[in-house]
């Protein structure tokens, strides 16, 4: 029998049925039904406006409900909603393959679509994997990466991410094991000291025959603890992979397209990876869609002696998800985030820094349109999550951390709004 259709959300049905993300089934935290979005605000079905400080997981960065996003999947809806990419092409997927590489660093010329970020992971280790296969060297399979880093939830990318504070150990005998060094512990501007990069070289060079690549989040990195580290010690990363022969993966799904204040991340340090991989942001917000960038020699590479790469999502350069990924990188293009990220650093930044001396926060920073307010001990995300909403925000903290990523067209209003909830509710803490 079909559902009958409702008005409204039915919460009920919600909880016994409908499976969150990081949650229980049995004992789920709370959720609020919305009923629209526009702007930086999300309204809910009671008819409270929210203050969305998160960008709906750092994606929707030119807000909600943009007329120009619109138009462009209005527009390519009238001609196909999508068709298969195997054997086929079509002209909003060519044209986003243009805007990318001449977005990122000229080296990376082959653009592989995927439908997701942890997809387009996926694709770099793979393609680092066949790289070294097709030189005959199939010993190197093994990926170097840093700790507290966060790469994806399916297999290939969990096996990068942090061992402790990632998922090894409920997956452990199913995953591979992959190498670590020391999460990087020089502060963005802090003075160098070569001892910092000292355990990450280490191990390069202990592991160096076996490896397919190096992995890691530029300058940031995102869900694994919303660390913000030296451009330098990337620019060391990149020298020394270069010295040892190693591939560099850098993973700017949460980093690209301005959300530190560079278009991309790896700008910071003047590198470019062998291997970059980008979504989130990609389509603002609109659809799932991922790509993963690579140089000429690692793709002639694996497709010497009529080899060819050996992956192919169903949905993979969707048609409506590409024409909103080229009127969201047309907005970028046109520079308004230039000058929208260094604004809102320094809002964050200035309003955080009175949370700086609470005896409960361990650490405060930010980091172009990132703010992080990191607490000495977990929070209560139910709580906290209800404190945010009575204050008509919407903050989605986790672990230890208390962090905003809005959209990049927030009013000063709507930022000073923001700022002045996350402050008071982490002076209520306990």
């Amino acid at each position: 029998m079909a559902p009958s259709p409702t008005s409204s959300c039915d919460l009920a049905f919600d909880r016994e049925h409908i499976w969150h993300p990081y949650t229980s089934a049995v004992n789920p935290l709370p959720v609020y039904p919305v009923r629209s979005a526009r702007g930086c605000r999300i309204i809910l079905e009671d008819g409270r406006e929210l203050i969305d400080g998160m960008a709906s997981w750092w994606c929707a960065i030119h807000g909600y409900n943009h007329p120009r996003l619109n138009q462009a999947v209005q527009e390519q809806l009238r001609n196909m909603a999508h068709v298969m990419f195997g054997g086929l092409t079509h002209r909003p997927a060519v044209e986003l393959a243009r805007r990318l590489t001449a977005m990122t660093p000229t080296p990376l010329q082959h653009v592989f679509f995927a439908d997701s970020g942890s997809v387009s992971v996926e694709a770099a280790l793979k393609m680092a994997l066949q790289y070294w296969c097709a030189l005959d060297h199939p010993e190197r399979k093994r990926f170097l990466t840093i700790r507290n880093g966060y790469h994806g939830d399916t297999f290939g990318a969990m096996s990068v991410c942090d061992p402790v504070t990632g998922m090894h150990t409920l997956f452990q005998g199913f995953l591979p094991e992959q190498i670590f060094s020391e999460a990087p512990r020089c502060a963005f501007d802090a003075l160098w000291d070569e001892a910092y990069i000292q355990d990450f070289a280490d191990r390069l060079e202990e592991h160096s025959q076996e490896l397919a690549a190096v992995i890691l989040e530029p300058v940031v990195q995102g869900a694994g603890g919303m660390r913000i580290y030296s451009p330098h010690f990337l620019r060391r990363v990149r020298e020394l992979c270069d010295e040892a022969g190693v591939l560099l993966i850098c993973d700017e799904i949460a980093t690209g397209f301005g959300r530190t204040g560079k278009l991309f991340a790896c700008e910071w340090a003047g590198i470019s990876p062998d291997i970059l991989c980008v979504g989130k942001a990609l389509t603002g917000g609109y659809m799932t869609l991922a790509a993963t960038l690579t140089t000429r020699e690692v793709a002639h590479a694996i497709s010497r002696n009529d080899g060819v790469f050996m992956h192919g999502p169903t949905f993979m350069a969707n048609p409506l998800a590409c024409a909103a990924a080229n009127a969201s990188l047309e907005i970028l293009e046109e520079g308004a985030w230039r000058s929208a990220t260094p604004r809102i650093e320094a809002a964050l930044r200035e309003g955080f820094s009175a949370c700086a001396d609470l005896p409960g926060v361990a650490e405060v920073r930010a980091l172009g349109a990132i703010g992080v307010i990191e607490l000495r001990t977990p929070v209560d995300v139910a709580r906290i999550q209800a404190m945010f909403v009575e204050r008509g925000v919407w903050v989605r903290p986790f672990g230890r951390l208390v962090y905003v990523m809005p959209p990049y067209v927030v009013s000063p209003d709507e930022l000073d709004k923001l700022v002045s909830a996350v402050v008071d509710v982490v002076r209520r803490l306990p």
